[in-house]
């Protein structure tokens, strides 16, 4: 009967008509599809479902997989409602890198809201002796190719962050890279490498115990957590910005009034002062958004991504 009922209202929201839908749901458990323990993604979900649980009033649980199957689970999944994803920079930038990884981040999936984001933080090596970017840019060109900086894997915001530095300061950086951020901060703080750019909590714990100096963030503007570490853009890289962003998403089709549901009580959850308190512990901003303005974003950066890729010769693999 409940599958019968969930099929009627996908019909019926198709047709524009899906308000008696939305007033039943939910009426089971919801599941949020995210990446494996322990990773930021995992940490925003295990904040949410709890919160959302004590609003809708049914169970909502967090099924962990590999990075690489969240989107295809979730698109896979009947558009009811009742299966979420709470993904970011992985689950946007894999279609472009891999031909066959079976979905498109702008078509697969109704948007719900923005969750979150921070900007990346420039840190290098104190040998260097630079305490700015204008310094840090002046000896690169000094000496091309020579000093190294370090990444985790391919196509990441953090990756992104480094190549748009070279394109906007016409400097040559040798890029080394590791397993994920951690190894590449402490390649850093060992001098085998001289620039990372970085999520903010790692990077700042060096800082502050003078391992490593932090030089500016990649955001447009002024980062709240960070607000005395002056912008890229504000040391001479007009209209330089990475920021890594979360967001929730639902499979594509999903009833419009279904999606109003759950936006706004996730708006009311992270306008909430202990969740803003949470995440900032890990480095990172509580926002929400209309789903629109979510969909723009993804449109942007996906465009942004794609011109980037395509300047540095990243070709999508097979």
């Amino acid at each position: 009967m409940e599958t019968h009922r969930v099929a009627a209202c996908v019909v019926l929201a198709s047709v524009g008509i899906g308000a008696a839908c939305a007033q039943d749901f939910p009426t089971r458990p919801i599941r949020i599809v995210t990446a494996s323990p322990g990773g930021g993604n995992d940490f925003l979900a295990r904040i949410i479902a709890p919160a959302l649980s004590g609003a809708l009033g049914q169970n909502v649980l967090v099924d962990n997989r590999t990075s690489r199957l969240v989107a295809p689970v979730t698109k896979g999944a009947t558009p009811d409602g009742y299966t979420l994803a709470v993904g970011g920079g992985t689950m946007q930038f894999i279609p472009l890198l891999q031909e066959e990884a079976g979905y498109d981040i702008l078509t697969d999936f109704a948007p719900i809201s923005q969750l979150e984001r921070s900007p990346n933080v420039l840190v290098v090596h104190p040998s260097l002796n630079v305490s700015s970017v204008q310094e840090l840019v002046a000896l690169a060109k000094a000496k091309p190719g020579a000093l190294r900086y370090g990444t985790g894997g391919s196509g990441g915001s953090l990756h992104a962050a480094g190549e748009m530095f070279m394109l906007a300061t016409d400097t040559k950086l040798k890029r080394i890279v590791y397993k994920s951020t951690g190894p590449a901060l402490l390649a850093l703080a060992g001098n085998e490498v001289q620039v990372v750019f970085s999520t903010p909590p790692g990077a700042l714990a060096l800082v502050k115990n003078g391992k490593l100096k932090a030089l500016g963030v990649t955001s447009a503007e002024p980062f709240p957590l960070i607000p005395d570490l002056p912008t890229l853009a504000s040391q001479g890289l007009k209209g330089y910005h990475v920021e890594s962003i979360g967001y929730i998403v639902a499979p594509l089709k999903t009833p419009r009034n279904i999606i109003d549901v759950l936006n706004r009580h996730i708006v009311k959850i992270m306008g909430d002062p202990d969740v803003a308190r949470r995440l900032a512990a890990g480095g990172s901003m509580a926002v929400s958004s209309t789903p629109e303005q979510l969909a723009a974003m993804l449109r942007s950066e996906d465009a942004r991504m794609r011109k980037l890729f395509k300047q540095i010769g990243l070709e999508p693999q097979r």
